[in-house]
């Protein structure tokens, strides 16, 4: 039997492709939610879609359950693994298994805050955070101030969707320019302005220390003493692998639950994927990685061992005021601007030994995303 904690992309598209490959393996997925299936990189441009939370959900666990012919268990805490003993402690009872995967995802990161509105501040990392986003934005039906702690991946996609539809956006963040972590300084710039054309505005180098109440707002305090009032604060620092319950088991864990080219964490019986998982000293908390590690190990599970090999996987930024496309560096080199114009940009990274390890396009060269793809070499030597 196989057994899948967590409800989240990295459960069901492992649940999916074993099914692609076995029919009658016997497969359980323990969710501690309701259990249906959603697209959760839809959460941060859900607004200018003009989706509710409710239109987010695409299927309900027991539809998931019937068309997978799977079993699965909502609202189903696990309070520990015995690995030993190959079961699972559940409040009420027990759960033998024959193979674990954890794919219990990540939380996100809470700042240390002080002030007497710190409970207020927003997190939307899945369908129920974004409900409850939701309330207090529609609150009164009148566009609001939304400050934005971090500018990030999703910090800035939630910045775009959020002015589209009329908002006014303040974004925080330590670092010099938006997406710090992923793009050259030149890119960085480009996407930067082109935001702020949109109406973001940018407050880098700058974090939020303090959160009070005043009145009908709040009264954001910065780590420089600066003050202003804002009518939600909506945080976006960055996700934490949630790695409690295989450490709890005694799993190796660093960052993330760590685990070998089969996925298979240090516990012979259990593998894990997903945002929780770190590979090769990675946490890749994104699509394309998670789906290459569903084939992956849906094929170990059902006894032919794959290890994973990410192909080039680029990013694309859900930002319409700036398209952008990433396939991050890797390897040591240089970033080279190869095209700057007022439509399109792009950038290369090239490595020590002339090999192509990396890209950015935006605007218009975002339509080559394929074609640099493709030149992307997967070495690093």
């Amino acid at each position: 039997m196989l057994t899948i904690l967590g409800s989240g992309l990295a459960g069901y598209s492992l649940a999916r492709e074993v099914r692609k490959l076995n029919r009658t393996l016997p497969i359980t997925l323990i969710s501690r939610d309701a259990g249906g299936f959603y697209s959760k990189p839809n959460l941060s441009n859900a607004l200018a879609s003009r989706k509710s939370a409710q239109a987010l959900f695409g299927t309900s666990a027991a539809q998931m359950a019937s068309d997978l012919s799977i079993t699965v268990l909502t609202h189903t805490e696990v309070a520990r693994i015995d690995a030993g003993r190959h079961a699972l402690v559940l409040p009420d009872r027990e759960f033998a298994y024959s193979s674990l995967v954890l794919a219990t995802g990540a939380d996100p990161i809470r700042l240390p805050l002080t002030g007497d509105a710190v409970q207020s501040v927003q997190r939307v990392n899945d369908v129920d955070d974004y409900a409850r986003f939701r309330a207090v934005l529609d609150h009164g039906n009148s566009p609001k101030h939304v400050t934005i702690l971090g500018a990030g991946l999703i910090g800035c996609e939630f910045a775009n969707d959020l002015v589209t539809v009329g908002h006014r956006v303040t974004v925080l963040d330590p670092a010099t320019l938006p997406l710090g972590r992923l793009l050259p300084t030149e890119a960085g710039g480009v996407f930067r302005d082109r935001l702020a054309q949109a109406g973001v505005e940018w407050r880098m180098g700058q974090t939020l220390a303090a959160l009070d109440h005043r009145a009908k707002h709040l009264r954001a305090t910065l780590n420089d003493g600066m003050q202003y009032e804002t009518d939600i604060v909506l945080s976006a620092v960055g996700l934490r692998p949630r790695t409690q319950l295989a450490a709890a088991a005694g799993f190796r864990v660093a960052r993330g639950i760590v685990v070998n080219a089969l996925l298979q964490t240090s516990d012979a019986n259990s593998f894990a994927l997903g945002d929780c998982v770190e590979v090769d000293g990675q946490v890749l908390p994104f699509v394309l990685p998670i789906m290459q590690q569903a084939r992956a190990l849906a094929k170990t599970l059902t006894g032919e061992a794959s290890p994973l090999v990410y192909p080039v996987m680029p990013v694309v930024v859900k930002t319409p005021a700036a398209p952008t496309v990433i396939a991050a560096p890797s390897g040591h080199g240089n970033w080279c601007i190869v095209d700057a114009h007022a439509d399109q940009f792009a950038a290369e990274f090239v490595r020590d030994n002339g090999s192509l390890g990396g890209f950015v396009l935006m605007g218009n060269a975002t339509r080559l995303r394929a074609a640099w793809s493709a030149k992307v070499s997967l070495q690093n030597a």
